[in-house]
């Protein structure tokens, strides 16, 4: 019996280490937190159902899609139709290379 309290306050011991291990490392916002805190400080002075009708359109919206490799493709070849040999070739790479939007 003895054996049996001193397991349990062992336990209980190690049950409050273990709870209180991951409040020491940060944790990472999830993407509709970070949704919620972007659009908390974009609604900054609405009030009421404006406010609610604002936050209600914010969370729901969706993010611009990324655009492809494929796509980026397509659109500097269309911006460079009229262009030919080592001014095309430049382009292309500066098109290409440019971070995607």
């Amino acid at each position: 019996m003895k054996q049996f309290i001193a397991l349990c306050i062992a336990a209980a011991f190690a049950g409050s280490a273990f709870a209180a291990a991951p409040e020491a490392a940060p944790v990472a916002k999830t993407a509709q937190q970070s949704k919620m805190t972007t659009c908390n400080a974009d609604a900054a002075g609405k009030k009421g159902d404006e406010r609610k009708a604002f936050m209600k359109e914010c969370l729901s919206a969706k993010p611009a899609p990324a655009m492809t490799q494929q796509n980026k493709m397509k659109m500097c070849n269309a911006d460079a139709k009229d262009m030919k040999g080592d001014a095309r070739k430049a382009f292309m790479k500066e098109c290409l290379s440019a971070p995607k939007k």
